[in-house]
């Protein structure tokens, strides 16, 4: 059984969904990602926006709620809320509820920039229909406004407010979460971000690199919180990280899990695509040294997948 410690754990994949070459997900390529993670240990959040969320239908996104559960993995398994669709996300909501999910990723919502007020009911709100832990996601480079400062503050006792997932790349915002969120959990939105938010509290990360290189990044993470990398590390995992932003978030990730065969296709949901994934020359580079850095540090014969 799933507790509440037992989502504190060091990684969260942020997992993107497998397409066929036809657009559809590709449920056979979701297994080999899932069972991956599983081996790792890392908990899967399925669903959000490297998942492809908001670009899936809702028939596509209650399949692979569906499937993945039918996995009965040993993991825990988030899943994203998104959007600005009040009656959408309720009717979302209500669907989840009925399954045995672990917790909920619920990020502020986009375009319509609420406010301190606006940002305090509508979280409130979903938080209310709820009965699993729930993590805020602050992104604003894609939401057009931040988490505000006032409604973490006035929301940090509610029953379901387990934790921040802070993704503006600044410590300075980090350490103001820090700072009203009471006994809220604060992870990481970016894996190069890790090492610098650790020394203010940091449980965690939420990655995007645990995709292509689940063990690799799971020790990364574990060395980062343990206070274990040297300048050498931090640098390497800067550059990893970087790597798969060099395209819109996933193209990287699922252009480099297609030339290793760990998914059949990297095709993406529109308005994303694949085509703007010009040369893998550079990502298939870092992977290549990802797999080295891992043989370093850990046991020798582990798997590098």
């Amino acid at each position: 059984m799933i507790t509440l410690n037992s989502l504190n754990i060091p990684l969260w994949t942020a997992l993107v969904t497998p397409l066929t070459d036809a657009g559809n997900p590709d449920m056979e390529s979701m297994e080999q990602l899932l069972r991956e993670q599983e081996e790792a240990g890392n908990g899967v959040l399925i669903l959000g926006s490297t998942g492809e969320a908001l670009n899936l239908s809702d028939e596509e996104r209650r399949l692979i709620v569906e499937f993945t559960l039918s996995l009965n993995l040993n993991i825990p398994v988030m899943v994203g809320v998104g959007g600005h669709d009040l009656p959408g996300i309720t009717s979302w909501l209500y669907f989840l509820e009925t399954k045995n999910i672990d917790a909920y990723l619920m990020v502020t919502p986009l375009y319509s920039k609420p406010g301190p007020e606006g940002q305090y009911h509508w979280f409130k709100t979903l938080m209310d229909m709820v009965t699993r832990p729930v993590m805020l996601y602050n992104i604003p480079g894609r939401t057009g406004a931040a988490l505000h400062l006032d409604a973490v503050r006035r929301l940090r006792d509610h029953r379901n407010f387990w934790a921040i997932k802070e993704a503006s790349g600044s410590v300075d915002d980090f350490c103001e979460y820090g700072s009203v969120c009471g006994d809220v959990r604060l992870f990481s939105g970016d894996d190069l971000m890790l090492p610098r938010f650790v020394p203010h509290g940091a449980s965690g990360v939420v990655s995007v690199a645990g995709n292509v290189w689940p063990k690799a990044t799971h020790r990364y993470a574990e060395m980062a919180l343990n206070g274990e990398l040297n300048e050498e590390d931090r640098a390497f995992w800067e550059k990893a990280s970087k790597s798969m932003f060099i395209a819109s978030n996933p193209v990287p990730a699922k252009a480099v899990l297609c030339s290793e065969s760990r998914i059949r296709t990297p095709e993406v949901k529109l308005p994303l695509h694949r085509d703007d994934m010009t040369s893998l020359d550079q990502v298939c580079e870092i992977s290549r040294k990802v797999a080295e850095w891992y043989r370093k540090r850990s046991h020798a014969g582990v798997s590098l997948s």
